[in-house]
């Protein structure tokens, strides 16, 4: 699947922001204004202003309405999510080449809150997915005990975790450890 940058660029920023949220033993991460200043400075948004407590309690709003989106069941009840997310957002497409970044669409109107430019452009760049018939490339780590979202853009629509080299990596351990017990016959580790 290609994406252009601003797309590939606003899914990044979707999936960190719906990996902000409290999964499983992971604690939320957007709790505070500093963590959501933590949050801009790492996605590297720009015209975000000052950030406060109506900041960081509309991008939480935001954040649900994404994770709504991202795992509705069905592409016809996601995208009635994200059209009602963008249209909400104050749609406005613009081209811009601000702060040495060459020309690139913003989706949103200047002066948009941090949350309405997260609405208007993680919502579009949900909904290029949706159009382009790769909906599901939008997952969520199979790893039992993870959850947390990505986009999958291998060529075969073929990763299931996070961080191969995290979680991956740990259920194959696990399973190669329980071959391994189950070979020698009495359950514990073959060494």
């Amino acid at each position: 699947m290609q994406l252009n940058h601003d797309t590939r660029w606003a899914l990044d920023d979707v999936v960190d922001l719906l990996n902000t949220a409290p999964d499983g033993e992971a604690p939320d991460t957007l709790t505070s204004v500093e963590e959501l200043r933590a949050y801009v400075e790492r996605n590297r948004i720009s015209h975000s202003g000052r950030l406060g407590e109506d900041d960081l309690r509309e991008v939480r709003a935001v954040r649900e309405r994404l994770a709504e989106a991202f795992a509705a069941p069905d592409t016809r009840t996601a995208a009635g999510l994200i059209n009602s997310l963008v249209a909400e957002a104050g749609t406005t497409p613009q081209l811009t080449d601000h702060d040495g970044y060459d020309w690139h669409v913003h989706h949103f109107a200047p002066g948009a809150s941090l949350a309405q430019q997260l609405a208007a452009d993680g919502g579009m760049a949900m909904a290029f997915v949706i159009v382009s018939g790769e909906r599901d490339r939008l997952r969520r780590c199979a790893a039992p005990d993870c959850g947390r979202a990505f986009v999958d853009l291998s060529r075969n629509r073929s990763r299931r975790y996070c961080d191969s080299r995290t979680c991956g990596n740990r259920l194959h351990v696990a399973a190669y450890r329980a071959r391994q017990r189950e070979s020698s016959g009495d359950g514990a580790p073959a060494r």
